[in-house]
């Protein structure tokens, strides 16, 4: 289903009567009425009309101040804003003030209730997730505002607030246009007053979902994290073509989670391949979904927006999903081409060296293993990063296969990532990155020269490239042994609890060896529970 256009004749005309007669009759043999988007008129000007196809000129006569009085006389008070409004309309007048106060222009904006408008994107408002709506003025950002509004009070049945400052939501007067449908419209005096108008609606009025058109100073901001964090959903605007625009505005970042400087140690600027002073989002996001509006049937969605600002920061490109709504009224849904960053960082460089140059690096080589010289080394199409594996170890394991591999410390330049389950379980912020940047990440039990082989051996057997006949990793631990040594302490300290002790805390092992723990500790009519996080998880045995 296409969307419909609301018959809107009867409003359109109420507009015609507010204006100079003159205007008015210029504008009634306009063949593209229907369409109408502005009418300006400024003092000593001719009065002009703005439709989609461009500017039309009303009348060669320019606007006198008695023109400029008719429309004031007709229309509601203006506010501090400089808007008012024709009473149970959607239309929008704007004046323009001189030094003394004067008006010396105005603009009328057409409003009108298209229904249909937030189909592309209905599930995302359906889905209780915080929505910001991003666009250009004109763009369309209230009329899909008010849409949502009307459809999530009547088709959902939720309890739906909006808080209207220039009365451009809901129209003007007190009785609020019906495109709200069942919502309730609470006015703002002042824009200034909006942020208390907005944490007064959640405390008086038990709302489900808050509506706010044009979030654009930093109390509101705050008002709009402090809604978010009660538990009620936030359906806003805010001017910006893109979220990059967001992100890069001081006043609304906080919005997307903020923006701030940290100092990362060498160790980590080394392993993240950046410079020691990098962006990172300084908290949670107040929205979780950033919708910008690039046309009145077309939509760029970023959906997690934690994990897309994350990846900006860190300098990679972020691709938004891309809805499109045909003319059969399907929705055509397709991955725009990445975006790059504005935030791409310099590479890692300390103030003075930690240690001695390779002799890669002093040749300015990118460092790699190789096999030896008196044999042909075998070219794995791989640039590893270690990440709590031991260079050396895989330098070693490499010249051992008879291969040649690269090692990187830039993870933007690597293929793999090459770590040990202790560091991934750890949940490392570079093992996130290279998962959520699709670089594979290969996990070893231990820091150990067999574990590093074995990973060399079937990364050469998956690309057909034959190795050198590697010893047989040698047993780390002879389980047997580890098991009777693992049984032992632990009867060992089921006796000293019965001799007297309250509790023993038994070495950390693996969750099979913890099981026969506990059930020894049973045996012995003990209590035994397990603590701590793996790989460092023990059984605690004590008097029940």
């Amino acid at each position: 289903m296409a969307i419909v256009r609301d018959p809107a004749q009867a409003e359109l005309m109420r507009l015609l009567e507010v204006l100079p007669p003159r205007v008015a009759e210029a504008l009634r043999h306009q063949p593209e009425l229907d369409d109408l988007l502005e009418v300006v008129l400024d003092l000593g000007r001719v009065p002009e009309a703005r439709f989609p196809s461009g500017d039309v000129t009303l009348d060669q006569r320019e606007i006198t101040r008695e023109d400029l009085d008719f429309v004031v006389q007709r229309v509601g008070e203006f506010g501090d804003d400089n808007r008012a409004g024709i009473e149970r309309t959607l239309h929008r007048i704007s004046a323009i003030r001189n030094r003394k106060g004067h008006v010396v222009g105005i603009t009328c904006r057409v409003g009108r209730a298209i229904f249909g408008t937030i189909k592309i994107i209905e599930e995302l408002a359906f889905s209780g997730k915080n929505i910001l709506l991003l666009g250009r003025p004109g763009v369309g950002k209230t009329t899909m505002l008010r849409e949502m509004a009307r459809v999530l009070a009547d088709e959902a049945k939720k309890r739906v607030v909006i808080v209207d400052t220039s009365n451009e939501i809901a129209g003007d007067g007190d009785v609020p246009h019906p495109a709200i449908g069942h919502a309730r419209r609470m006015q703002v005096a002042t824009p200034t007053q909006q942020h208390g108008v907005m944490i007064e609606a959640v405390e008086n009025h038990m709302p489900q979902v808050i509506i706010i058109d044009e979030m654009g100073t930093e109390e509101e901001a705050i008002a709009a994290r402090t809604i978010a964090e009660r538990g009620v959903q936030l359906v806003a605007t805010a001017h910006g073509n893109t979220l990059d625009n967001l992100i890069m505005n001081p006043t609304l970042s906080d919005l997307v989670g903020g923006v701030q400087t940290v100092t990362l140690g060498d160790q980590e600027a080394r392993y993240r391949g950046t410079q020691k002073t990098v962006l990172e989002r300084k908290s949670p996001p107040t929205f979780d979904v950033v919708v910008e509006i690039q046309g009145w049937a077309q939509v760029a969605v970023h959906d997690d927006v934690a994990h897309v600002v994350d990846q900006w920061l860190r300098g990679y490109a972020v691709a938004p999903e891309v809805r499109r709504l045909e003319d059969s009224g399907q929705i055509k849904r397709i991955k725009e081409s990445p975006r790059p960053s504005e935030a791409t960082l310099a590479p890692w460089s300390a103030e003075a060296p930690r240690r001695e140059p390779s002799r890669y690096e002093r040749q300015g080589a990118e460092p790699h293993a190789e096999a030896p010289s008196n044999g042909a080394a075998h070219k794995l199409d791989l640039r590893i990063f270690p990440f709590g594996v031991s260079r050396d170890k895989l330098a070693a394991a490499a010249t051992e296969a008879g291969v040649s591999v690269d090692i990187t410390n830039q993870l933007k330049q690597a293929t793999v990532v090459l770590t040990t389950k202790t560091h991934y379980r750890r949940g490392s912020n570079l093992v996130r990155i290279a998962e959520a940047s699709g670089i594979p990440v290969y996990v070893l039990r231990k820091n150990t020269q067999p574990q590093v082989q074995d990973f060399l051996r079937t990364a050469a057997r998956e690309r057909g490239v034959a190795v050198a006949a590697l010893s047989e990793p040698e047993e780390e631990e002879d389980s047997t042994q580890v098991l009777e040594s693992a049984m032992r302490e632990a009867e060992e300290a089921a006796q000293r609890v019965l001799a007297g002790e309250f509790s023993v805390q038994l070495s950390p092992q693996r969750s099979y060896v913890r099981r026969l723990q506990h059930l020894l500790a049973e045996r012995f009519s003990l209590a035994s529970t397990s603590r701590g996080r793996e790989p460092e998880r023990s059984v605690l045995i004590y008097r029940p």
